[in-house]
């Protein structure tokens, strides 16, 4: 069957369809201001270190775009347990200044790497109970490869060189842990 066949076999047989689109004379496309506005959308770096619980859905929407066809998102959450103890929920300290300083590195980075529109790097601070996200990265790009490797990369990046420090904090105890990534985390 051919597409028209099955265009058609949807309708009874009196209705027409058109084969291409009406025209009407001297009508120029003239693309609007919104049009405009979007081939030039500026580029966004959203960096965000809060006490407050993190929405995916408000670090999603952030870097939505009209000329994009992808948003990748990492979402690290608090898992229930470490090494076969109960964790109760993880505290996360950072120096701002410098954790700021870093993620930016890592956004002009990824920029170099990956033709991407729209960075966002969300970290809570604080305790963050079990099954809440601590850490939200969301990257948009025209396709999925170049968002999907962008946030790979920025999760890898910044558990190895932004200076934020994790306590898991179990039902009897707690302890300070480092990213293995780190570089100036001893691996003996």
């Amino acid at each position: 069957m051919s597409s028209l066949e099955i265009s058609s076999s949807c309708f009874n047989r009196e209705t027409k369809l058109p084969l291409s689109p009406p025209l009407v004379e001297d009508s120029a496309f003239e693309p609007s201001r919104k049009d405009i506005d979007e081939v030039e959308e500026k580029s966004k770096d959203i960096i965000n270190f809060t006490a407050e619980k993190l929405s995916v859905d408000e670090v999603s929407q952030l870097v939505i775009s009209p000329l994009c066809g992808a948003v990748s998102l990492f979402v690290g959450t608090t898992r229930n347990n470490f090494e076969g103890k109960k964790v109760i929920s993880l505290e996360y300290e950072a120096y701002l200044p410098m954790a700021k300083n870093e993620v930016k590195k890592i956004c002009s980075d990824i920029r170099q790497k990956w033709p991407v529109k729209h960075i966002a790097v969300f970290h809570r601070l604080g305790l963050v109970p079990v099954s809440e996200a601590s850490i939200i990265v969301a990257v948009s790009s025209a396709h999925r490869a170049a968002s999907l490797e962008a946030v790979s990369y920025a999760i890898d990046t910044l558990k190895a060189k932004v200076p934020i420090w994790k306590k898991e904090i179990y039902e009897e105890s707690s302890s300070w842990k480092g990213n293995k990534e780190c570089f100036w985390v001893s691996n003996n």
